[in-house]
């Protein structure tokens, strides 16, 4: 049994209705907000790339609508891309949290967001193709949860498009035709090619996650997470804070730019982390995010109701 519009009982999650539930106003919110309004730092390092292009060139050309794009997304809150993509929750809150009660109204929002049209209809079945209309099903959306020794609940929001995630990479270090030997120069040269690879693919100009080490899985789901920090922030680790600078400035020299178009701009960041990995094995993976880079996070306060924005 679906329902799509809060106060019908016909499912019983504990949501009834926006005025009766916080959290699912929050949510709802935050879905809204992600999918129409790009934040800030990625904003910026948009003006700025549109500022470096050749004026009349190609590239300036896409990157202006680009913004037009996006600003009238705002005003009419609607979606910035027509394909909004993975819905990923990353739920950080404190010991004892209800995390049942707390997926249940999650897919609810995501029902009522999608048939508001903040989300577009945008979750297809695997097996049989079908597509019913509410971006709900096995996986999706897909929630992580952590804890922390905090009474506050945070909760971000990512929204990925199938494009740059075609164009995500993993490598099995060492790779002899690429010369990358299992350090980081060898990472810097798999990286590198995994930019080169996507050309405009991935609806350039785009911004890396990469994860350093784990296992398959892991290396991915970590790739992805490098996706909450901000753009203009800079990593702790030394080395990895010189890697990020290094990729950024090169895969900005090899002329690709925006859409593939050519330009200064290919990349707006690069964020990577590592993780310990087994001896046999080192991975480098690579997810790739788009310039419609929907990151979105807020506080949640005593009555789960927005407190604060992350970002």
């Amino acid at each position: 049994m679906n329902r799509d519009l809060p106060g019908n009982n016909s499912e019983n999650t504990g949501v009834s209705d926006g005025s009766s539930n916080p959290l699912f106003d929050s949510l709802v919110e935050l879905i809204r907000r992600t999918s129409a309004e790009i934040p800030d730092d990625v904003r910026n390092a948009l003006v700025a790339a549109l500022e470096s292009e050749k004026k009349g060139t190609i590239a300036a050309s896409a990157l202006t609508i680009i913004e037009r794009n996006i600003e009238l997304a705002r005003q009419k809150s609607q979606p910035i891309c027509q394909d909004t993509g993975t819905i990923i929750f990353y739920v950080t809150g404190p010991v004892g949290q209800d995390q049942v009660t707390f997926e249940e109204t999650a897919r609810e929002a995501v029902r009522f967001a999608t048939k508001k049209g903040y989300l577009r209809q945008n979750s297809v079945d695997s097996i049989t193709g079908v597509n019913d209309g509410t971006n709900v099903g096995p996986g999706a959306p897909t929630i992580h949860f952590h804890q922390h020794r905090s009474p506050t609940v945070e909760v971000r929001l990512i929204l990925k498009g199938g494009g740059c995630e075609n164009v995500g990479a993993q490598y099995s270090l060492p790779i002899e035709k690429l010369h990358a030997m299992r350090d980081l120069d060898g990472c810097r040269r798999v990286i590198l090619d995994a930019v080169l690879q996507a050309q405009g693919k991935g609806c350039g100009p785009g911004i890396l996650g990469v994860c350093i080490g784990g296992d398959r899985a892991s290396g991915y789901e970590l790739s992805k997470q490098q996706f909450l920090r901000r753009l203009d922030d800079r990593n702790p680790e030394a080395r990895l804070d010189a890697l990020e600078q290094d990729v950024l400035k090169t895969a900005n020299e090899l002329g690709i730019g925006p859409m593939g178009f050519g330009g200064r701009t290919t990349l707006l960041g690069v964020k990577i982390c590592a993780a310990n990995r087994v001896p046999a094995s080192y991975f480098v993976s690579v997810s790739y995010m788009c310039w419609a880079y929907r990151r979105q996070g807020v506080t949640l306060d005593a009555s789960q109701a927005i407190a604060g924005w992350l970002f």
